[in-house]
């Protein structure tokens, strides 16, 4: 999830492409293997988990070299022409494999395969499938259509398609963390957003089909979910009687019911549905997470008014008020934009003056980018110097760093419950997992613990990223 204080932000958690293969494959084999790479937030990561199940219903294995391959998918963000712009180089590496290799089959899924749709197969010849998030179910076909030498897209979004019923497969899982989508779509029509263009509107899953999917993850001696959506925080569900209606605070409630060793995170809230309900929920329960990524893209209600954010300068710092109130231990994260349409300086000082404000915990920060097709782009003039957009972040990330190293030195001296994930990439006589504030935290390894397990560690020092200590 978030693991630095300071990150360039290219999306909400983002993430380069990552190979993803299923370590322990079972059932019926066709013979075919499929390769599977995503960009960008963990809903893609969690919509490749997805695809993976479907494709191995049908018999495909899967491989972590590409070369191997019989199809490739590459999972795909929009966000940023920068994300764009990689999955095209990356394009051109399957292209030589596929000259070695003509039978193989190359697809393009997600944000990407749902903003371009058809023109993508015109632009990037070698790209077989195009198929939008809603549309995984009718990957049987479309395999079926390239075998049989047509090229296939699928990119029809869908008001009800939430793959409740679909066990996603767990890709180069550690058997301790998982993802949990829980809602898909957005309705917030953000101008500078391109989401609710590529994963249309809002939906909630059944509400029953998460703690299912919550209990078995428990059950298989996971210790961790997240859940997931691209606003979480405004999940609603109600039964086709209308005799049950759930909100995002009644769902946490009831996924940390399910066992207390089940450690929950959320990702990402939308200030607006930040409730109080949501925060004593959280209060309640030790194994709901102190941690809130509460995105506030500008610290000036004009521009957070040109953004359509729904709320300005005042309301945001209230429900950061609210927070420290109720869970005053809570971490925050946030997003920041520089640059943004007709920003001013002054406005740019604003954004400043609300990050001391709240002194967030991390932050993810970008220059503004202009997103064919967006309202921004069709209303606005992108008219802020690239010079001074570089000039802006760079003062804000200064900020962010001088701010993280601040809350990290807070932990000095204090005991911190830390689910082990693993060792440490730096050194195998350490073990690394994280706190209930999402830091992460490294401490030497000792006899009998193993990853899964909750641990006691006091912070003796940290880096502007890391908590380090040991056991207590």
């Amino acid at each position: 999830m978030f693991n630095s204080g300071i990150t360039v932000k290219e999306h909400d958690e983002a993430r380069q492409g990552e190979a993803l293969v299923l370590d322990n494959q079972t059932g019926r084999n066709n013979g075919r293997k499929l390769y599977i790479e995503s960009y960008g937030c963990q809903m893609n990561f969690s919509d490749s988990e997805i695809v993976a199940s479907i494709m191995l219903d049908m018999g495909f294995t899967t491989t972590n070299t590409y070369q191997e391959a019989d199809v490739i998918f590459i999972n795909t963000c929009s966000i940023r022409e920068n994300a764009e712009q990689r999955v095209r180089n990356r394009l051109k590496e399957f292209a030589v494999a596929k000259v070695r290799k003509p039978d193989m089959v190359v697809g393009v899924l997600g944000c990407m395969a749902e903003r371009l749709k058809a023109k993508f197969l015109e632009e990037e010849k070698l790209v077989d499938i195009v198929i939008g998030p809603d549309a995984y179910r009718d990957l049987p076909n479309l395999i079926e259509s390239v075998d049989g030498g047509n090229k296939a897209v699928n990119v029809l979004l869908s008001r009800e398609e939430t793959y409740a019923d679909i066990n996603p497969v767990r890709l180069t899982s550690n058997g301790i963390s998982a993802f949990v989508s829980i809602m898909r779509g957005c309705d917030n029509m953000c101008s500078f957003c391109v989401v609710p263009f590529t994963r249309g509107r809002e939906r909630s899953r059944d509400v029953h089909s998460i703690i299912k999917e919550v209990t078995d993850l428990y059950n298989s001696g996971y210790k961790e979910v997240t859940l997931l959506g691209q606003n979480v925080d405004s999940y609603k569900w109600t039964n086709e009687e209308g005799t049950e209606s759930v909100n995002f605070a009644q769902l946490l409630e009831r996924v940390a019911l399910i066992s207390p060793e089940v450690r929950i995170r959320f990702s990402t809230s939308h200030p607006k549905d930040i409730t109080d309900e949501v925060l004593y929920t959280m209060a309640k329960y030790e194994n709901i997470c102190k941690y809130i990524h509460l995105p506030v893209q500008s610290g000036n209600s004009r521009i957070l008014d040109l953004m359509n954010r729904t709320y300005d300068r005042e309301w945001y710092m209230d429900r950061v008020n609210a927070i420290r109130r109720i869970i005053p231990e809570c971490a925050i994260s946030t997003d920041v934009i520089a640059g943004f349409c007709s920003e001013t300086e002054e406005e740019h000082q604003e954004t400043l003056s609300m990050m001391d404000f709240v002194q967030y915990d991390y932050a993810y920060m970008f220059m503004y980018s202009e997103r064919p097709g967006t309202p921004a782009a069709k209303k606005f003039t992108d008219d802020i110097p690239t010079e001074v957009k570089n000039r802006r972040l760079t003062e804000i990330i200064n900020k962010q760093q001088a701010h993280s190293k601040l809350r990290f030195e807070q932990q000095l001296g204090k005991v911190q419950k830390v689910l082990v994930e693993g060792l440490s990439k730096k050194s195998d006589q350490d073990f690394c997992g994280r706190n209930d504030q999402n830091a992460m935290v490294i401490f030497p390894v000792v006899e009998n613990i193993k990853p899964g397990d909750y641990v006691n560690v006091v912070v003796e020092r940290c880096t502007s990223a890391t908590l380090i200590g040991k056991m207590v």
